[in-house]
């Protein structure tokens, strides 16, 4: 069967998308006083709320220990929702994003070792074992097997409140080095109780733990036809440091699919069509055998113009779209209304104003050393405002979609 853009996708649940694309999550910069939504935050998904069928909503840290990461102000903030006032905010977020048929998810995460704001106000940072990182200005703690309990009822207490506000769904955000990939990490990961170890069992504990108290609150207090999905990175692999291959990480997605109902896999690429050092396969390709018939593959990775999508769509169920929305709001809707060709391709400053970018984001993107850029970042190198953006923000990028580097300092 001919899969286009435009197919209606229903998940196993019930929840029916009006397309097969989506927009990805990516950090906005836009939150303040830990983590509360603000103006920016919602002007900015208001004006994607046709960007794609779904949009999947930033990654929001559900424990105070969890974030925030990559922020360098205390109004450019990462999104949080591990207290109850703040969801009036989100509530909201869910509301714009819905107002035209479209379905609204929450990226739900704990930043793990990457917290490094907790670092700058002289907090605990944590990680599953606590060693020389290389890359961290800053030391991290090892969390006791109470703490990680801890935030494994956070995760379920954050669904509640994604329920709450109205959302359609959550992904758990398993990719991109932070806590629920260290825990699968064998590199970060060397504790020797039943959350650790060099087994692949033990390393994969946690995870499922989070997994099984998620689906618990589904299924108490969420529509039968709530979305649920995993977002993981295929591999972590970065010279000597191995914390996984493609093959341990479809074991991951085997076992996850065989135990709960997830509604989707989402892969996190640098690349669309990427694919394993000296290997034919994609990563898509080999992880789809391992899902159940009944959950779709997700991928991203560098999709910037409707003919990429189309391409992508060949490995997949779902294509999710990043920096390209962040160009064009209306990415997803000039394609289902056979517009493609308007789609904006580059950034300037009218663009910056109509796409409602947030003032986090246009500063990111203005500096010259931010990688990966916008096509037509030149024209806004005017509005950047110098030495308001820390290394570690210019490295990783907007989204940890893009982090692929981060052991690389």
């Amino acid at each position: 069967m001919t899969k286009h853009l435009t197919d209606q996708v229903t998940f196993r649940h019930g929840a029916t998308t009006n397309n097969r694309l989506v927009q990805s999550p990516m950090l906005t910069n836009s939150g303040k006083d830990d983590g509360y939504v603000t103006q920016d935050t919602i002007d900015y998904y208001n004006a994607r709320s046709q960007s794609a069928g779904m949009v999947i909503v930033e990654y929001t840290y559900v424990s105070h220990a969890g974030g925030p990461s990559r922020s360098w102000a205390d109004n450019r903030l990462q999104l949080g929702l591990y207290k109850d006032d703040q969801k009036p905010g989100f509530a909201k977020l869910a509301k714009v994003l819905k107002k035209d048929g479209n379905k609204a998810i929450l990226q739900l995460v704990h930043s793990g070792r990457e917290s490094n704001y907790r670092a700058k106000q002289g907090e605990k940072v944590y990680a599953p074992s606590a060693f020389d990182f290389g890359f961290l200005d800053y030391e991290v703690t090892e969390l006791t097997d109470a703490e990680i309990r801890q935030i494994i009822q956070d995760f379920g207490a954050a669904t509640k409140r994604a329920i709450d506000c109205g959302f359609d769904g959550v992904e758990l955000h398993g990719a991109n080095h932070y806590l629920l990939q260290e825990f699968f990490s064998a590199w970060s990961n060397r504790r020797t109780d039943e959350w650790g170890g060099q087994t692949l069992d033990s390393r994969m504990h946690f995870i499922l733990e989070v997994a099984r108290e998620i689906f618990r609150v589904v299924k108490a207090y969420a529509p039968s036809d709530f979305i649920v999905g995993y977002r993981l990175s295929p591999e972590e692999i970065h010279g000597d440091n191995v914390g996984y291959d493609y093959k341990e990480s479809n074991q991951l997605i085997k076992k996850l699919t065989e135990t709960f109902d997830f509604d989707y896999i989402h892969l996190s690429l640098p690349q669309y069509n990427a694919r394993p050092a000296g290997v034919a396969q994609t990563y898509a390709q080999m992880a789809k055998p391992n899902l159940t018939p009944a959950t779709k593959l997700m991928i991203v990775g560098n999709v910037m113009s409707e003919a990429d999508a189309v391409d992508a769509l060949n490995d997949t169920d779902l294509v999710a779209v990043g920096r390209a929305t962040l160009i064009d709001p209306e990415f997803g809707l000039k394609i289902c209304e056979g517009r493609g060709d308007e789609i904006i391709r580059e950034i300037s400053p009218a663009q910056v104003k109509a796409a409602k970018l947030t003032p986090g984001l246009v500063n990111l993107f203005s500096d010259p050393k931010m990688e990966p850029h916008l096509p037509g970042r030149e024209s806004i190198y005017p509005l950047h405002v110098a030495g308001s953006l820390d290394k570690s923000v210019l490295k990783n990028g907007t989204s940890a979609s893009y982090n692929l580097d981060a052991f690389k300092k």
